[in-house]
C-alpha cells in the first residue's frame, strides 16, 4: 500500500447526487462503504467536507440577505451539517468517527484546536 494516512476532501455539492439541493442518502451510503473499504485496508483518513450543497454564503451576501461574515458562518453551519450526515453514515457501516469543528459546538463536535 503506497499511503497509510489520507486526507479526503468531499465537495459538499457532490452530496446533493442526482438532486438540485440536500443530501441524497443514496451518496452518504455509497461515501461510506468506500470509505469503509479503504479503512479496512489499513487506511487513516482524515475528511473534509463542504457545505455548498446546503447554503452559499456568497449568494446571500450579493442577494443582500446577510452581510458578509454571517454568510461564512452560515456556510461553516453547513459544512458541520453535511459532517454529521457524513458521520452518521459512517457509524452505520461500523466506522468510529470524530468530528471536529473551530466554531466552538460541544455537544455536537469536539473543538479543534490548533
Amino acid at each position: 500500500m503506497k499511503y497509510k494516512r489520507i486526507l479526503l476532501k468531499l465537495s459538499g455539492e457532490a452530496l446533493m447526487g442526482e438532486q438540485n439541493y440536500g443530501i441524497d442518502p443514496k451518496v452518504l451510503e455509497q461515501y461510506a462503504n468506500e470509505i469503509k473499504d479503504c479503512i479496512d485496508l489499513g487506511v487513516e483518513i482524515a475528511i473534509v467536507i463542504g457545505g455548498g450543497n446546503i447554503f452559499r454564503g456568497v449568494q446571500g451576501v450579493q442577494g443582500g440577505l446577510v452581510d458578509r461574515a454571517q454568510g461564512d458562518y452560515m456556510g461553516m453551519l453547513a459544512t458541520v451539517i453535511n459532517a454529521m450526515a457524513l458521520q452518521g453514515a459512517l457509524e452505520k457501516v461500523s466506522v468510529k468517527t470524530r468530528l471536529l469543528s473551530a466554531i466552538k459546538m460541544e455537544q455536537i463536535c469536539e473543538p479543534f484546536i490548533r
